[in-house]
């Protein structure tokens, strides 16, 4: 059985991506000490590909906007579920998602689980 990966694509105002990226590191050190495999944040960089469906166009994000791109590794769906749910009750979290603390509008966040087709 392969891995399960959460993954998520967020479009966010260019101008709070170093807010955005602040959170992500402290973000990323509390999944990984809960347990996470791996933690990754991505900046969209090259996203107008000729012939296919940019990546700011799925996530509806305006010409002030790029997109992040991110996916956490679990052992398993089940290794998620308790990870995550030890996350979520981390006060360190828990202080970064107070109202008006977040770069980026939540409910145009896409988000889900996944599990490894192919992994090599």
């Amino acid at each position: 059985m392969g891995n399960y990966v959460d993954g998520f694509v967020i479009p966010i105002a260019k101008e709070n991506v170093g807010k955005y990226k602040e959170i992500a590191e402290r973000a990323g050190e509390v999944w990984k000490e809960h347990g996470a495999l791996e933690y990754y944040e991505c900046l969209g960089d090259d996203l107008e590909i000729e012939g296919t469906v940019s990546f700011k166009k799925a996530a509806d994000a305006s010409e002030e906007e790029t997109v992040i791109f991110s996916w956490i590794v679990f052992e398993s769906r089940e290794h998620r579920d308790k990870v995550n749910a030890a996350v979520m009750n981390d006060p360190r979290l828990k202080e970064m998602m107070e109202p008006g603390f977040q770069p980026f509008d939540y409910r145009r966040m896409a988000y889900g689980g996944f599990k490894t087709l192919v992994m090599r």
